[in-house]
Formats: structure tokens, C-alpha cells, sequence
């Protein structure tokens, strides 16, 4: 990920709000936003208190943000800048579901659990936590979106992409489908 442009910001976050276009009909929003709605919901006062918190869905949000920040650091440049971007356009996606300060402290523990364990072993971590197909494929849509922002896919982030797909079980020509549908989405 590298610098880039408020415009493509805003359009990054909305499309990661909207139903992907495999998408039963009548979708109202992103798997993104429907977990985040969880996970934003969980409050570390008092996990006991009914608060609408699903460990399942934060688990995937988890998931979801996490594929995203290994394809966003997988070329080893990962500025305050551009961590501001991916906050920024993560927070923007779930409309307000999620604080700032939770996806500050997710992307905390994610360096530091990237750091311990090096971006092969998190892919089998992310995947792990999916289990079903069309949460693999908003994974993997999730993270080609966000490797847009930086104006083009590298090969480093493309082989973190590809390593993804293949660890999700989404079949050959994945990742192709989820770039050329983020290109698509992106172009419009």
C-alpha cells in the first residue's frame, strides 16, 4: 500500500459497504459490514451483558481485516500515512459499526501477531477462521479491494492474494475474479 488519493479513499470504503456482486439479491450490505456490526458491538467493560456481540462475526471481521493488512504490508512499507488511510477507509466501510479505536487496537495486535508468526502462518490463521465459502470469497474481495488503494496490485501483494485463495479453498482463478471485480467495481 502507498499513498494515495482521497477520491479513491471514498470509493474503496463505499464499495467495501455494498453487497459484492455474487451477492444473494436483495442484499443490504457487505458480509464487512454485517460483522462489523458485532464486532463493534463488543464492549471490554462487561462481555457478559447482552450487547448483540456474536464471537462468530467478530471472529470473521477479524478475518476480514486481517487479509486485508497482509496484502497491504506485503511489500514491508506500511507508513502512519498509509495506516491512516486503512483505518480510515475500513471505519468509513462499516458506517460508524466499528471505533476508531478498536480497528487502532486491531491493527496493533495485528503487526504484532505478524511480527511473532511472518505472513505464512497468518494466512493459515485467517483461514482457519473461515468456514464458509462466501466468507472466504469476501476475504479475498475485501483484500483486492484494499490492494487497489495503492494504484496498482505489486507482485509481492498479488502472491499474498493468490496464497490466500489457495489456503480459503476458493479455487483456481480466484484471485483473478476478485481483481477483476474490484477493478470493475472501482472503474464505475
Amino acid at each position: 500500500m502507498s499513498k494515495s488519493e482521497p477520491y479513491l479513499i471514498g470509493k474503496v470504503a463505499q464499495t467495501l459497504s455494498e453487497p459484492p456482486p455474487y451477492a444473494e439479491e436483495g442484499a443490504k450490505g457487505s458480509i464487512l459490514v454485517a460483522a462489523a456490526a458485532s464486532y463493534g458491538s463488543q464492549t471490554p467493560e462487561d462481555y457478559t451483558q447482552p450487547t448483540g456481540f456474536d464471537p462468530d462475526a467478530a471472529r470473521l471481521f477479524e478475518g476480514i481485516v486481517e487479509s486485508a493488512y497482509l496484502v497491504a504490508t506485503a511489500d514491508g512499507d506500511f507508513d502512519a500515512e498509509e495506516r491512516a488511510a486503512f483505518e480510515r477507509i475500513v471505519i468509513t466501510a462499516c458506517g460508524g459499526r466499528v471505533a476508531e479505536r478498536q480497528i487502532s487496537a486491531l491493527l496493533a495486535d495485528l503487526a504484532e501477531q505478524l511480527s511473532e508468526d511472518g505472513t505464512d502462518k497468518r494466512i493459515l490463521m485467517v483461514a482457519r477462521g473461515i468456514t464458509r465459502e462466501e466468507h472466504g470469497r469476501e476475504v479475498l474481495r475485501v483484500a483486492a479491494l484494499l490492494s487497489h488503494v495503492s494504484g496498482g496490485v505489486s507482485d509481492v501483494e498479488r502472491s499474498v492474494l493468490d496464497r490466500l485463495a489457495e489456503a480459503l479453498s476458493l479455487g483456481e482463478g480466484a484471485t483473478t475474479r476478485a481483481l477483476s471485480e474490484a477493478k470493475a467495481a472501482l472503474s464505475k
